[in-house]
C-alpha cells in the first residue's frame, strides 16, 4: 500500500508518442494532436466519442497551424541569416549547379523538340536524314543522362549548404509529409459511434461492473483535465511569440521610416514583414484553437462527470437492493420464530423446522446479494463444475458435514434429548449444528443415564461414513441382560421358573412389540424367525448357580425396565427361599 501510494501520480500523464517516424527528436511541437489521439479510444459514450472526435478535428488544424509556422520560422531565420566560411561556398556551387541544371533542361528541351519535328516528317527520307535522327537521339540521351547527374549533385550540394546553414526547412518537411501520410492512414479508418451515456451505464447490471467502471471513469476524468490543462498551459508561449514578433516588425518599420536603408534592404524588410505579419496570424489562429481545444476537454470531463453521477445513481440502487434483501432476511428470521412458537408443534419439531427455515433464508438472501453484486454467471456448468470440485477436494470434511447434517435431520436421524451412541461414546444430545453435534456424555454409569458433565462435539460426517446408534427413537429395540445369584438352599428349577415368569411378565408388551416390528422389517431374516421371547442361562458357581437372564426392551426405557426387574427377581427369590428355610 505504501509504494502504491508512492506511485499514484504515474497513471495520471496523458500518454505522448514524443518523436517523429525517424526515432529523433521531432522539431514541430505535435503533442496536441498526439494527447487528442491517445484520449481518444477512452471514449466509451456516444457524446464522449463526439467530444473526442472534436479535439481530434481542433487537435489536428493546430498541428497544421504549428507546421506552418515552423516553416515560415524557418524561412524568415534563413533571409536574415549572413553565410561565411563553409556555408558561403556552398550556396555559390548550389547556384551554379542550378545554373548548370538549368541550361541542361533547355538543352533537353531543344533536343526534344528537334526529334519530334524529325520524326513529324516525311517517313521515306533519305538515308542521311536517318543518320541525323539516329545522331540527335543520342545528344538527347546523353543530355538526359546530364540532367539526371547535376539534379542529384545539385540536391546534395543542398542538403550540405542546409546543414552547414542551419537551415531546418527540409527536416520540417520531411515530418510534415510524415504526418501527411499518417493522417491519411488515420483518415481511411472506421470510427464506431457507440451507445449514449444513459444506454452504455444500463450494460453495467451489477455492482461490481459499475464499481470498476466507477474507477476508470475517475481515470478518464483525470487524464482529461490534465490534457485541458496543458494545452491552456500552451497558450501564454504562443501569445509571447506573437508579441515578440510584433515588436521586432514595429522596430523593422522605424527603420525604414527613417530612410535610412537602400533599396534592396528596404525590399528585405518587407518580405521579411510579411512573413512577421503571416506568423502573427497563426499564432493567433492557433491560440484560438487551443482555447477551443481546452473548451472541448472541459466539456469532455464535464460529460463524464454526469456518467459519474448516473454510475453513482446505479450503485446506490444496488446498495439500496442489498439492504432491502437484508431487511427481508431479519423480517423472514422474525416470522419463523414467531412460527415456532405455535403450541400445537412438539419441540424436536420445532426445533428442527426452525434450523432448516433459518438456513434457507440465509442461503436465498446472501445468493441473492451475490447476483446483485456480480450478476447471473454465464457459463454455469463450468463454474458449478469447478466450484464442485474444489469444495469435494479441499473442503472434504465439511462437506461431508454438511450433508450429514440433513441425515440427522431425516426420519432415521437424531434430534434435541435423545439418547445416542456416536462412535462409542454415549451421551444426551444437547445441540445439532449446520456442522457439528453436541453431547453430554454419560460414563461408567451409563446404565443408569448419570451424565459425566463433559460436552463432546462431532463432526456431523459420522451419519454418512460413521457408525450412530439413537436409543431414544420408536423402534429401537436392544437385548439388555441381568445376572442374578440362586443360593444352593433354593430349588433350582423353581428358581428358574419363577425368574422367568416375573421377566416374561414385565417384558410381554416390548416382546411382543419388538417381534412385529422385527417381523414386518426383516422380511424373513434371522432376527425375526428367533423371536422376542426371554431366556436363562444357568451357570454352576461357588455355593450355588448364577442365572443370566436375557430380554428385550427399548432403549429408552432399558433403565426403568431393569430396575423393576430386579426388584421383582428379589421379591421371588424371597418366595421361593422362604419353604426351604
Amino acid at each position: 500500500m505504501v509504494f502504491e501510494w508512492l506511485t499514484r501520480d504515474a497513471m495520471r500523464s496523458v500518454p505522448k508518442l514524443r518523436g517523429n517516424s525517424k526515432g529523433g527528436v521531432s522539431l514541430v511541437d505535435q503533442s496536441p494532436w498526439q494527447t487528442a489521439q491517445a484520449l481518444a479510444p477512452l471514449a466509451v459514450s456516444a457524446e464522449e466519442i463526439r467530444y473526442a472526435r472534436e479535439a481530434e478535428r481542433l487537435a489536428d488544424h493546430a498541428v497544421d497551424q504549428a507546421f506552418a509556422a515552423a516553416l515560415r520560422g524557418a524561412t524568415l531565420k534563413a533571409q536574415s541569416r549572413t553565410l561565411t566560411g563553409e556555408a558561403l561556398a556552398l550556396s555559390q556551387k548550389v547556384t551554379q549547379l542550378q545554373q548548370s541544371v538549368a541550361q541542361d533542361q533547355a538543352l533537353v528541351k531543344q533536343l526534344a523538340a528537334a526529334q519530334s519535328s524529325a520524326g513529324s516528317g516525311n517517313a521515306t527520307g533519305t538515308s542521311s536524314q536517318q543518320s541525323g535522327q539516329q545522331n540527335n537521339g543520342s545528344d538527347l540521351d546523353v543530355a538526359k543522362a546530364q540532367l539526371g547527374l547535376d539534379s542529384d549533385e545539385l540536391s546534395d550540394a543542398q542538403e550540405d549548404m542546409d546543414r552547414a546553414s542551419g537551415d531546418l526547412r527540409p527536416q520540417i518537411q520531411d515530418e510534415l509529409a510524415a504526418r501527411e501520410a499518417a493522417m491519411k492512414k488515420y483518415d481511411a479508418e472506421d470510427h464506431v459511434i457507440g451507445d449514449t451515456a444513459v444506454q452504455n451505464a444500463a450494460k453495467y447490471g451489477t455492482l461490481a461492473g459499475r464499481i470498476g467502471a466507477w474507477f476508470k471513469q475517475s481515470s478518464r476524468l483525470a487524464l482529461i483535465q490534465q490534457a485541458a490543462s496543458d494545452t491552456r498551459a500552451s497558450i501564454p508561449a504562443m501569445m509571447a511569440a506573437h508579441n515578440a514578433l510584433e515588436a521586432q516588425s514595429g522596430a523593422s518599420s522605424q527603420a525604414d521610416a527613417q530612410g535610412n536603408v537602400d533599396r534592396s534592404t528596404h525590399l528585405a524588410h518587407i518580405r521579411n514583414e510579411s512573413l512577421q505579419r503571416q506568423l502573427m496570424s497563426i499564432y493567433d489562429d492557433r491560440s484560438r484553437t487551443a482555447q477551443q481545444l481546452a473548451d472541448v476537454y472541459d466539456k469532455w470531463a464535464a460529460q463524464v462527470q454526469l456518467q459519474h453521477r448516473i454510475l453513482l445513481h446505479l450503485m446506490l440502487q444496488s446498495f439500496a437492493w442489498i439492504v432491502v434483501i437484508l431487511i427481508c432476511m431479519v423480517v423472514a428470521g422474525g416470522l419463523v420464530g414467531r412460527m415456532m412458537e405455535y403450541p400445537k408443534l412438539e419441540f424436536r419439531q420445532r426445533e428442527t423446522l426452525r434450523s432448516i427455515l433459518d438456513l434457507m433464508i440465509q442461503i436465498v438472501g446472501v445468493v441473492c446479494i451475490l447476483l446483485v453484486i456480480f450478476g447471473a454467471p454465464q457459463q454455469t456448468t463450468e463454474m458449478i463444475g469447478l466450484a464442485t470440485a474444489a469444495i469435494t477436494i479441499a473442503l472434504q470434511d465439511f462437506v461431508l458435514a454438511f450433508f450429514g447434517w440433513f441425515v440427522l435431520m431425516g426420519k432415521r436421524g437424531i434430534r434435541v434429548g435423545d439418547t445416542v451412541e456416536i462412535n462409542g461414546v454415549g451421551g444426551e444430545v444437547i445441540e445439532i449444528g449446520l456442522m457439528s453435534t453436541t453431547l453430554l456424555e454419560t460414563g461408567a454409569l451409563a446404565g443408569k443415564g448419570y451424565p459425566t458433565g463433559r460436552r463432546i462435539s462431532f463432526m456431523n460426517g459420522f451419519a454418512i461414513r460413521g457408525q450412530y446408534f439413537n436409543f431414544s427413537t420408536a423402534g429401537q429395540w436392544l437385548w439388555d441382560q441381568l445376572s442374578v445369584a440362586i443360593p444352593g438352599n433354593v430349588d433350582t428349577r423353581v428358581a428358574m421358573e419363577k425368574i422367568l415368569s416375573v421377566v416374561e411378565e414385565e417384558t410381554r408388551d416390548s416382546a411382543h412389540a419388538a417381534s412385529r416390528e422385527w417381523t414386518r422389517t426383516a422380511r424373513g431374516a434371522t432376527l425375526s424367525r428367533q423371536g422376542a421371547r426371554p431366556s436363562v442361562n444357568l451357570q454352576p458357581a461357588g455355593g450355588g448357580f448364577d442365572a443370566e437372564v436375557r430380554y428385550v426392551t427399548r432403549a429408552s426405557q432399558r433403565v426403568e425396565t431393569r430396575n423393576r426387574l430386579y426388584e421383582r427377581v428379589v421379591e421371588a427369590l424371597k418366595e421361593v427361599s422362604a419353604p426351604a428355610a
